[in-house]
């Protein structure tokens, strides 16, 4: 019987293995998102300049709104753009 390296799979057979997405801020304890810290507040934008949902981020409620908050806040004063090609 042939095992299973030698087995070519027509798709790839880690479809199904996915990570469990964590809300970053309570694993790490983080109370406050400073708007005056860019560098990390574009992890939660995309290229475009979009915040990223929930979804993709894995955020929980309180600390997605905390984080939107916060991306406006920095937007208002120029710390990130509201609009770009390619930010990142």
């Amino acid at each position: 019987m042939a095992s299973r390296d030698d087995i070519k799979f027509l798709s790839n057979p880690k479809i199904g293995n996915k990570k469990k997405k964590y809300c970053r801020f309570r694993k790490f304890g983080i109370k406050h998102i400073d708007y005056k810290d860019p560098d990390f507040l574009i992890q939660f934008i995309n290229e475009q300049g979009k915040i990223l949902p929930r979804r993709i981020t894995g955020n929980s409620l309180k600390y997605q709104r905390k984080v939107a908050v916060a991306v406006k806040r920095a937007r208002h004063l120029a710390f990130l753009p509201y609009v770009t090609d390619l930010l990142k």
